[in-house]
């Protein structure tokens, strides 16, 4: 008998073939431990992020920020010194031991400075006869005296400073203080290693010579030349106003060791009946004389022709009612400080300037006007190597200033008040004051202000140099001589670094885009799975080895064929136009049968028949446009500025037409294309556009015509004077460093858009082209915008291609075939030569962290541009 067959257990939900079939969902323990660990992993590697750049940022702050601290005084010391007949001199060593006082009787006296006690007396020898007049050089070492008999004495007057050991210090000798002791007339410091520091006066006396009969009032005394060429000039007035000039010129040779000395004196010209010298200055060289009234009254005298001086200018540099009370020029011979009984403080330039009525062509310019002090200033003093100088005035303050930054450094006040004369001394290293009077009375400040040239004025404004025409912003760090200012200004630096990026974007942003454009959404998958990798293989090319071709290679020929690079500039894309309208024309069997790489291929041919055409045609189209030669005319040599704001204008001028075209028979024109066989639709698509092209040369020409006829020439802005290494060449090859940055991130994020939306538009009738501008761009505006901000923040900070390509000249101007430095480029050009922690060590950080602000900024914006963007493609 048959059994039945057991029925199959039931799979349905809750029977037993469920449980037996059911997938364990139990996520395992690995992978929730290796969940955690990445999370904290990436957790504390973003935190350690943040901190690094805020810890960068801190650093930078903390090296730049004393470039606008103040300084402060470290110790004050007041004594009595004793009495000299009357004080004509000062003069101190650069250690803050020893300062020498030379009285108009001829008395010199060495004392120490911390304590005043007189370590050495020494004697000029004038002969019973008084000083009344005394000038010297910078250095203070050199000193002219002037006497009541018409005669000058020469000195000489300094220290001589020794390392000694220890042994060499006399036993008796009298400790001065914790540091210093004093024997047979020297000084002895301690200083590290168990030596000592000696500091000995030095003083020499010159024979009398004659230059006048009349009493001299007002002398100076200048040493220059070089080590083979020496030369001494000075300048004396006497009281009847008759002012002489002498010079010594020493000339030695190098080969037999003869040396010959030639000595020319001369008369200036006769000032004035009645008029009372009271200042005399002169520059080093002799070539210009200075000569001052009390009524603020300035003769000066070009001595350039000893043989024939002349009175080239004469100028009032104060309001009437004011009397001038001192006068000299700060180090360089450049600035002239004028004092006055009001409390003010001017600095006058000499400057060429046309129509200027004087004999040589200069005039003094009042260049800045200081902070006037509340008294009449009494004294005045300069610094041996900067622009740091000190007034006193009759209620026994004295300010120290700096010129070019235009502001007070300290304020300082007298012990002693009313009195005698006081002389003031500033130290040799800036960083002490010496107040004495005829009484003894002394005051001494020593301070610390470790960049007293740095304001944010200086760093960030105009400011008006030595020599410049006019307030400028400049950068020039370093010069050949020893009087040099540095000029310290950020904003040619920063001007250069947008400089670079516009113009490195304005060629890589469009390429960029329309590339990632055009592999996106027109190119066959499997030519754009190689172009991409080819991309980002350029993107790691070292930017060393580009600046060296840009350098080597490409600004050279750049240069040879700058119309020809110019011309490409239009045939590349009119190539490329025309070759799109002839594969239009293709059969539609035929055009399908290309797509993919033979289409890529023919597009690489169509750019390489527009480099011939420019290459071929280059020379012609300079002739035509620029008269033959285009340095000389971006120079402004020839023609006007007609052919290039014509070329400006026609990209411009063609959009003009084909919108005009659009808005008047766009919808008529594309209806007359409907029934048209493919080819046809393409020959008539080309009419159209060169008749388009026309259309817009015409409107280019007219809107260059009627510019010119303005007065508006683009040389001298965008355009200027050609040199080889220029901001065009840094242009192309920092746009190639940065055209696989923005290509590669901006095609991500097309690709990125769901292909919904493209399949959605294509349904509605749009085409490709229509549907990757209106629908798949507006989507990735955020990711396509990030990519465009990626790539400005690589050519902000960009470095390497600027240093070698861009000729390094920190220029203020858009000329696209000048030079530029950008603050990277800056910092590591300057930064191996900076001493550490001076003004210029200090500057660079501060340009580094000015860069840092700007990548900061430029993110922050690119962010909440990119949220918006990306709120709005959340809304399609």
């Amino acid at each position: 008998m048959n059994q039945p067959t057991p029925a199959a257990p039931a799979r349905g939900r809750g029977g037993p073939g469920f449980a037996a079939g059911r997938r364990n969902r139990t996520t395992s323990r690995t992978v929730l431990i290796g969940d955690r660990v990445a999370h904290w992993t990436i957790t504390v590697g973003g935190l350690l992020v943040i901190l690094a750049v805020i810890g960068i940022m801190v650093f930078l702050v903390e090296v730049a920020l004393p470039l606008l601290g103040s300084g402060a005084i470290q110790t004050q010391r007041s004594y009595t010194v004793a009495p000299a007949k009357k004080v004509a001199w000062l003069n101190a060593d650069e250690y803050h031991t020893v300062a020498m006082r030379i009285a108009t009787d001829g008395a010199v006296d060495a004392f120490h400075l911390d304590t005043g006690r007189i370590v050495r007396r020494a004697t000029f020898d004038f002969g019973g006869a008084e000083a009344t007049a005394v000038g010297g050089t910078v250095r203070r070492n050199q000193i002219l005296f002037g006497f009541a008999d018409g005669t000058l004495r020469f000195a000489e007057a300094g220290f001589d400073v020794a390392v000694v050991r220890k042994a060499d210090v006399p036993p008796a000798a009298e400790r001065l203080s914790g540091r210093d002791r004093a024997a047979e007339g020297r000084v002895y410091s301690e200083v590290p290693g168990e030596q000592f520091r000696r500091i000995t006066l030095r003083t020499a006396l010159s024979a009398l010579e004659r230059v006048s009969d009349q009493p001299i009032v007002a002398v100076d005394y200048q040493v220059g030349g070089t080590v083979e060429r020496p030369t001494r000039s000075f300048v004396a007035a006497d009281a009847a106003g008759v002012v002489k000039l002498g010079r010594t010129e020493t000339q030695r040779n190098l080969l037999t060791g003869q040396v010959t000395t030639r000595v020319t004196t001369a008369t200036l010209p006769s000032l004035p009946v009645g008029t009372k010298v009271v200042e005399l200055v002169m520059t080093a060289q002799a070539d210009q004389v200075y000569a001052a009234t009390r009524d603020g009254t300035i003769f000066r005298f070009d001595t350039r022709d000893p043989d024939r001086p002349t009175i080239a200018e004469t100028v009032t540099v104060l309001p009437p009612g004011v009397a001038l009370t001192a006068m000299d020029f700060l180090v360089g011979d450049q600035a002239l400080l004028v004092a006055g009984w009001n409390g003010a403080v001017d600095v006058l330039f000499r400057l060429q300037a046309d129509g200027a009525g004087t004999n040589d062509g200069y005039q003094m310019v009042r260049a800045r006007s200081h902070q006037s002090q509340p008294a009449a200033i009494t004294a005045m003093t300069v610094s041996q190597g900067s622009k740091v100088f000190a007034t006193q005035d009759t209620q026994g303050a004295i300010w120290l200033r700096q010129s070019t930054a235009d502001k007070v450094m300290l304020q300082m006040t007298r012990s002693a008040k009313g009195g005698s004369p006081v002389h003031v001394l500033l130290a040799p290293r800036v960083d002490g004051v010496l107040a004495l009077d005829d009484a003894g009375n002394a005051d001494f400040w020593a301070f610390d202000y470790p960049h007293p040239e740095t304001s944010l004025k200086t760093l960030f404004g105009k400011v008006w140099y030595e020599g410049y025409a006019a307030p400028s912003v400049t950068w020039q760090s370093s010069s050949g001589t020893d009087v040099f200012e540095p000029k310290l200004s950020l904003v040619p630096l920063i001007f250069g670094t947008v400089k670079a990026a516009a113009y490195s974007l304005l060629f890589a942003v469009p390429i960029a885009l329309l590339g990632a454009i055009y592999t996106s959404e027109f190119v066959h998958f499997r030519v754009r799975a190689g172009i991409k990798p080819v991309m980002e293989m350029m993107g790691s090319l070292p930017t060393v080895v580009l600046g060296f071709v840009a350098a080597l290679v490409l600004a050279p020929i750049v240069e040879t064929w700058i119309a020809a690079v110019m011309l490409a500039f239009l045939a590349l894309p009119l190539a490329l136009f025309l070759g799109a309208f002839l594969w239009q024309m293709l059969p539609t069997e035929t055009a399908l049968r290309l797509e993919g790489m033979p289409k890529f291929l023919f597009m690489f041919v169509a750019i390489a028949c527009g480099v011939g055409v420019a290459y071929r045609s280059g020379a012609m189209f300079e002739r035509v446009l620029f008269a033959g030669d285009f340095k000389a005319w971006v120079n402004g040599d020839l023609g006007t500025g007609l052919p290039f704001l014509f070329l400006l204008l026609l990209p411009l001028g063609f959009l003009s037409a084909a919108l005009l075209f659009d808005r008047m028979a766009g919808r008529r024109y594309l209806m007359h294309l409907r029934p048209l066989t493919r080819t046809h639709t393409g020959l008539v698509d080309l009419g159209k556009w060169l008749l388009l092209l026309a259309a817009g040369a015409a409107i280019a020409g007219a809107g260059a015509l009627l510019l010119t006829a303005l007065g508006i020439d683009p040389r001298g802005g965008v355009v200027g004077t050609y040199v080889q290494r220029n901001a065009l060449v840094v242009g192309f090859v920092m746009g190639f460093a940065v055209i696989p940055i923005i290509y590669t991130l901006a095609e991500d994020a097309l690709n990125a858009i769901p292909p919904e939306l493209r399949a959605a538009s294509l349904a509605c009738g749009a085409t490709p082209w229509q549907t990757a501008i209106w629908v798949v761009l507006p989507t990735a505006a955020s990711g396509v915008f990030a990519a465009v901000m990626v790539g400005m923040g690589r050519a902000v900070g960009e470095t390497m291609i600027v240093v070698m390509a861009a000729g390094n000249t920190p220029v203020l101007d858009w000329n696209v075939f000048n030079g530029l430095r950008t603050l990277s480029a800056n910092i590591a050009v300057e930064l191996p030569e900076a001493a550490k922690d001076s003004t210029l060590y200090r500057t660079l950080f501060l340009a580094a962290l000015t860069l840092f602000a700007m990548t900061f900024v430029i993110n922050t914006v690119a962010e909440i541009i990119r949220q918006r963007f990306r709120k709005r493609a959340f809304q399609l």
